[in-house]
């Protein structure tokens, strides 16, 4: 009994070990869209939202499209973006997988939290595109976490200096003298609004997220511990973090934008 309780536990550890961090940011983000789409409304109505609404919703619906093509999945129908329904639903991806298929099923979770990975990865690639060089800074003080191989104090406290210089790198005061940054800002901040995860999306992703427990809990069982929890994976998290932190920044400017534009028009 001890050994199936152990075993259950450790397989709840690791599986949180290798996507907490992107539920645990998906909920936030889900969290400051929210409260944004509150604001705006209360200060311009629906037009406000609707202005971010034609870049991010695209890139929020290609995400989940991209990903259904990586696992296999049939996409019946996909709807980029459109006036906002009943539900308040501006797009949407119908597809369609073979439940016999432990890949499709897995593709599930993907699928689910892809706004987060295509938001962050177009982010990235605007900065790439109109700010190089703070791309440059940005990559490199990301990459410099890759030598860590086990977390310590000493270890904590680089990594958390790392993160504090990818915000100070991009919202430097040289980065706000050039006119194309203020346009990267706009455009960060407009997919930011809609990156985080549908209630549909998180019922998709639920799914998926699962079966990567069974799998997780069958190689424990096998002692297959070491491929589960691998310095590879404490390295992708480190990096993960990274980069996860830039949807956050955006999304919370968003947020704090809205909040005053609300307060203005009260």
């Amino acid at each position: 009994m001890n050994y199936l309780i152990n075993l259950i536990i450790k397989t709840l550890v690791d599986t949180l070990y290798i996507t907490g961090m992107i539920i645990l940011v998906g909920f936030i983000l889900g969290f400051l869209r929210n409260r944004s789409i509150e604001n705006f409304q209360k200060s311009f109505a629906w037009k406000a939202v609707a202005i971010t609404a034609i870049i991010g919703v695209p890139i929020h619906e290609i995400s989940h499209a991209i990903f259904c093509v990586l696992f296999g999945h049939k996409i019946n129908k996909i709807v980029l973006i459109q006036k906002r329904d009943e539900n308040g639903v501006l797009g949407y991806v119908n597809h369609g997988y073979n439940p016999n298929s432990i890949y499709q099923q897995i593709g599930n979770f993907f699928i689910g939290i892809a706004p987060i990975f295509g938001g962050i990865s177009v982010i990235i690639a605007l900065m790439y595109t109109i700010i190089p060089k703070t791309y440059i800074e940005f990559i490199t003080i990301s990459m410099n976490n890759l030598h860590i191989t086990k977390i310590n104090d000493v270890a904590l406290m680089g990594i958390l200096d790392s993160y504090i210089n990818l915000i100070k790198i991009i919202f430097s005061i040289k980065n706000f003298a050039n006119p194309y940054f203020i346009l990267f800002l706009f455009l960060a901040i407009c997919i930011s609004s809609h990156i985080s995860l549908s209630s549909a999306d998180i019922k998709g992703a639920s799914k998926g997220l699962f079966i990567i427990f069974l799998i997780i809990l069958v190689l424990n069982v096998l002692g297959f511990s070491k491929f589960v929890i691998a310095e590879s994976i404490l390295k992708y998290n480190i990096v993960l973090i990274g980069f996860l932190i830039v949807s956050l920044i955006f999304s919370s400017i968003t947020y704090i934008i809205s909040l005053l534009l609300s307060l203005i028009k009260n």
